[in-house]
């Protein structure tokens, strides 16, 4: 059940979201607070999960990370131990970056980085010779069409 949240938490949120580094000073200013009651609300907004931490966006191929691409895993099999087994191989891999389990034909849902053709293949060499993984198909990126921020904060509200 989503959290009873006023129209102050919601900016507070949106501030956040679009530029995480500001100082609570100026975020209490966009927010109409001052400074105290704006950090009582952010540390309550992270006690409560709602702000699950704060990081940087780098530019992946300014640091030698050419290509992003998508990997669509099929499971031989969606028993709870196999499906942990997968899990637990994903979660170890750095050049995975998201991991969605999904419903329907495919299982999963990886959004991958490397950093030349070389270790793409490589990827899906080893992934498809990970056990359990009946099929993968894969999807180069050529470009970044959209880059919003995880929640549509404009459409609450």
């Amino acid at each position: 059940m989503p959290l009873e949240l006023d129209a102050t938490d919601w900016k507070i949120l949106k501030e956040l979201q679009a530029n995480g580094r500001l100082t609570n000073v100026e975020l209490a200013r966009r927010a109409g607070l001052s400074a105290p009651p704006c950090l009582r609300r952010v540390r309550a907004l992270e006690e409560a999960g709602v702000i699950r931490g704060y990081r940087a966006l780098l530019d992946g191929k300014l640091l030698g990370f050419e290509i992003t691409c998508f990997a669509m895993v099929q499971l031989s099999s969606q028993a709870g131990t196999d499906l942990a087994q997968f899990e637990s191989h994903i979660r170890n891999w750095s050049i995975v970056r998201e991991c969605w389990s999904l419903s329907g034909d495919i299982d999963f849902l990886l959004k991958c980085v490397a950093r030349d053709l070389h270790s793409f293949q490589k990827l899906v060499l080893d992934l498809t010779a990970l056990p359990n993984v009946r099929n993968v198909r894969t999807a180069l990126t050529v470009a970044q069409v959209k880059d919003a921020p995880p929640i549509p904060l404009e459409a609450v509200r």
